[in-house]
């Protein structure tokens, strides 16, 4: 199998949020800690694959809920 870019953007999709959201959370739950790379980089070794995963079951039902969203706030006006 040969991959395509549907297989490796939520990968890195995925990677460049859980690199930002793991080190806003850590930095908001424990803040400038000697150990905090050290925090953070377990945090997001553990985020990255869960936030890949989400993204590959979200792909598929985004672009649903969108359109759902876009018929009900155009349908309001």
């Amino acid at each position: 199998m040969q991959l395509q870019p549907k297989h490796v953007q939520p990968v890195v999709m995925a990677g460049i949020m859980a690199f930002i959201m793991t080190a806003f959370i850590t930095w908001l739950n424990l803040g400038w800690r000697p150990d905090f790379l050290k925090l953070w980089a377990r945090a997001f070794v553990i985020a990255w694959p869960v936030a890949s995963l989400a993204a590959f079951v979200a792909s598929p039902i985004a672009p649903r809920i969108t359109q759902a969203i876009l018929r009900w706030v155009n349908s309001a006006r």
